[in-house]
């Protein structure tokens, strides 16, 4: 069996890493760390953690860690890379934040505000790049960096474009709607209940939001030459689930059958990423729970773009379902062993 220890625990990603791990068949939960949750039941947090009822939350240090083969870091970012540089280098470490995830230092001071720490393989399997799909450098891999929720929705759903010379590296346009749970559990009063109920709001406007770097990262490497995107999320009034909607300018010749071709090259053999039948379009409400992305695609003749849908539960597929994905590839268990390929519906 492999023992897991969770950091960050008791937040949004933490619980939702440790409800995939309940129903991994090779894995033994551990230490499962908070802040100040420390000491509490974790059903006191997370009441739909049955299994747990009889756990409590440790405090987060290198010592309540050690002893594990895999530490998930689902911490604030900024905080995973001092307490990775005190754990040993057999252990498997995934960090679900965004310490590890950049490889241009000047994009991360530009973005963050704590030292830039260095790159870990970053965790996107599907990902299209120009040495094929991202997974070969995660097999065996010891640091991994799981991708922000919004770069897998807009990564995903852009890379194949890119990487088939489909579409222009200068004129990407990415609007998406999360739910409130990609803010975390923090007190914050823009998402109180009465704020968010009925209504939708803009925020990281103008280039600003710290995912934009990540995204353009991804889908540079996907097209060989570098991408610059303006990248707008919105706030749903929802508690989980992306839908991002994304556009760029296709080159002259493209229509919508190379488009659909593209597409099912890249992910036909995937598991978790599904290119949607013509007519059909993601929801979110289809890929609750689950580790799935749900594509498709369109092409705008009047003003030559692509158009590209995607939606994933942000704190599955979108974090911690990555995460437990990441996992299994770097200690060679089958890629999908433990996640769910089925949402809930209604």
């Amino acid at each position: 069996m492999i023992r897991a220890a969770v950091a960050g625990a008791s937040g949004y990603a933490g619980g939702e890493i440790v409800r995939l791990l309940t129903n991994h068949p090779q894995v033994e939960i551990g230490t499962l760390a908070a802040g100040s949750q420390a000491g509490k039941p974790v059903t006191s947090v997370h009441p739909n953690l049955t299994p747990l009822a009889d756990r409590q939350f440790t405090e987060t240090t290198p010592e309540t860690l050690d002893g594990h083969h895999v530490v998930f870091l689902a911490l604030p970012h900024g905080q995973s890379a001092a307490l990775a540089r005190q754990l040993p280098d057999d252990v498997v470490l995934i960090d679900c934040g965004a310490d590890f995830r950049l490889g241009d230092e000047a994009a991360w001071t530009t973005f963050y505000d704590t030292e830039f720490a260095g790159t870990w393989p970053y965790g996107m399997p599907e990902l299209a790049t120009a040495d094929g799909p991202q997974r070969h450098q995660l097999e065996g891999a010891r640091r991994i960096a799981v991708p922000g929720c919004y770069p897998t929705s807009a990564s995903l759903a852009l890379a194949p474009a890119f990487a088939a010379g489909l579409v222009d590296a200068d004129d990407v346009v990415i609007v998406a709607a999360s739910g409130t749970s990609g803010a975390g559990k923090s007190l914050k009063p823009h998402l109180l209940g009465a704020e968010v109920m009925g209504s939708m709001s803009p925020y990281g406007v103008g280039g600003v939001h710290r995912h934009t770097p990540e995204i353009e990262q991804n889908l540079s490497g996907a097209a060989g030459e570098p991408v610059t995107v303006s990248f707008t999320p919105t706030l749903a009034p929802m508690p989980r689930g992306i839908l991002a909607t994304c556009t760029a300018r296709i080159k002259p010749g493209v229509d919508l059958a190379a488009v659909r071709r593209a597409y099912d090259a890249a992910y036909a053999e995937e598991k978790f990423v599904h290119l949607l039948p013509e007519g059909m379009w993601p929801s979110t409400g289809a890929v609750l729970g689950s580790n799935n992305v749900q594509i498709q695609v369109a092409v705008d003749a009047h003003v030559g773009r692509l158009v590209v849908a995607s939606a994933v539960d942000n704190l599955t597929k979108g974090t911690a379902g990555a995460a437990v994905q990441c996992m299994n590839l770097a200690l060679g268990l089958p890629e999908s062993t433990g996640l769910p390929s089925v949402g809930v519906a209604p």
